[in-house]
């Protein structure tokens, strides 16, 4: 086996408290490998910190019999590029220094990246790292829709416009999307619902993105699991002033108190729906959850309508896009009018790459499992 021809890339995604991890073939599509080191950090964890994350998974591999010769490159999610970086870039010290300064944007993910770079790049030294970035496939923003109404001095000398996130399954969705349909992506407009505990929407034209609900961190948008989305910016004046909240404690409330579990206190949306189901106070506190959740996925559906003019398809994706079929329903209820219409049979049936709307209807609505590891594994297989 020569790396020249063959080989696996190992595909790792540190989190700010997980690591994902799969060994792709990227030529046949497939993983061999796949696993996951949890509750890192946390208290009373049984991992102590991404380091002993790292070390975990490497010993999972060796334990796997899996020749690790075989792994001809390693590819990193990295989820914030800035204004540095947009393709898929070969790792260097200096790449490294630059995706830690880039911290400042995504405190909660960028520092993990670094150490999975680090410690990879000690247990693989002799073959490519390469960084894929959650932003890349947004570079392409039109101005308009990348711009803050804010002073644009301020805004230019640090840096602030809409980077937008989850690129890379925003972008192999969008390509599953013209697979499935049999057409050419540069003849399809498609909204893309990426819905895990992160959620994020796209508006995509021709291939290229146009639009999408996350802005300078992974903080605006949709309601997330822990994130509150889109928010008056004045709310946090507000409780500066008459709650004494300070910088760090509005950012611990925004990014990991609020979301989901800050309206019913459970980000998992199984559990949620659980306890909707089970009624009583917490019910009631759950279902008011799910209503705002599904109203703010509504309104970014009707705003991204028209954005593109005219809707091919529209994906859902990620845990609760392609697991929830409730929510595929209830955020493209009453829209039948708009040529958006889910088949509730197909919706509620069936596994995989599916369409779940009517054969005759205008807008063709899918679900698309999303698989940004063999996408990182693919853009990483370049440089080999």
């Amino acid at each position: 086996m020569t790396a020249a021809s063959s080989g696996l890339v190992l595909v790792l995604n540190s989190g700010s408290s997980s690591i994902k991890f799969q060994l792709v073939d990227p030529a046949a599509g497939t993983a061999v490998l796949s696993g996951l080191v949890e509750q890192i950090g946390e208290p009373g964890g049984p991992v102590t910190d991404h380091g002993a994350g790292l070390r975990l998974i490497h010993r999972q591999l060796e334990d796997s019999g899996i020749d690790l010769a075989a792994v001809a490159a390693v590819g990193h999610r990295v989820v914030h590029g800035g204004e540095l970086f947009h393709a898929p870039t070969l790792i260097t010290d200096e790449v490294v220094r630059e995706i830690a300064w880039l911290a400042e944007l995504a405190p909660l993910h960028n520092p993990a990246n670094v150490i999975g770079i680090e410690v990879a790049r000690k247990d693989f030294p002799d073959v490519p790292h390469v960084a894929v970035f959650d932003t890349g496939f947004f570079h392409s923003l039109p101005p308009a829709a990348a711009g803050y109404a804010i002073d644009r001095d301020v805004a230019t000398r640090y840096g602030i416009r809409r980077y937008g996130f989850h690129g890379t399954s925003h972008e192999y969705v969008a390509g599953e999307v013209a697979t499935l349909l049999g057409r050419e992506p540069g003849g399809l407009n498609v909204i893309v619902l990426h819905l895990g505990n992160g959620a994020s929407a796209s508006a995509i034209r021709g291939g290229v993105a146009v639009e999408t609900s996350m802005g300078l961190t992974p903080l605006e948008g949709l309601v997330m699991g822990t994130r509150s989305g889109d928010i008056d910016p004045g709310v946090l004046f507000h409780l500066n002033r008459a709650a004494g909240l300070d910088i760090d404690q509005l950012d611990e409330l925004l990014n990991r108190s609020s979301g989901l579990k800050g309206l019913c206190g459970v980000n998992d949306f199984r559990e949620l729906l659980e306890q909707r189901d089970a009624g009583g106070a917490a019910g009631e506190a759950a279902g008011l959850a799910y209503d705002i959740y599904v109203h703010r996925l509504r309104k970014y559906v009707g705003a991204y309508l028209a954005v593109l003019g005219r809707v091919d398809a529209i994906a859902f994706t990620a845990g609760v896009g392609e697991n929830a079929p409730s929510v595929r329903e209830d955020a493209l209820a009453g829209l039948d009018g708009l040529g958006i219409v889910v088949d509730r049979a197909r919706n509620r049936s069936g596994k995989g790459a599916r369409v779940i709307s009517p054969d005759d209807s205008p807008t063709t609505v899918l679900v698309v499992p999303t698989n940004e590891e063999l996408a990182i594994a693919r853009a990483a297989w370049q440089f080999v």
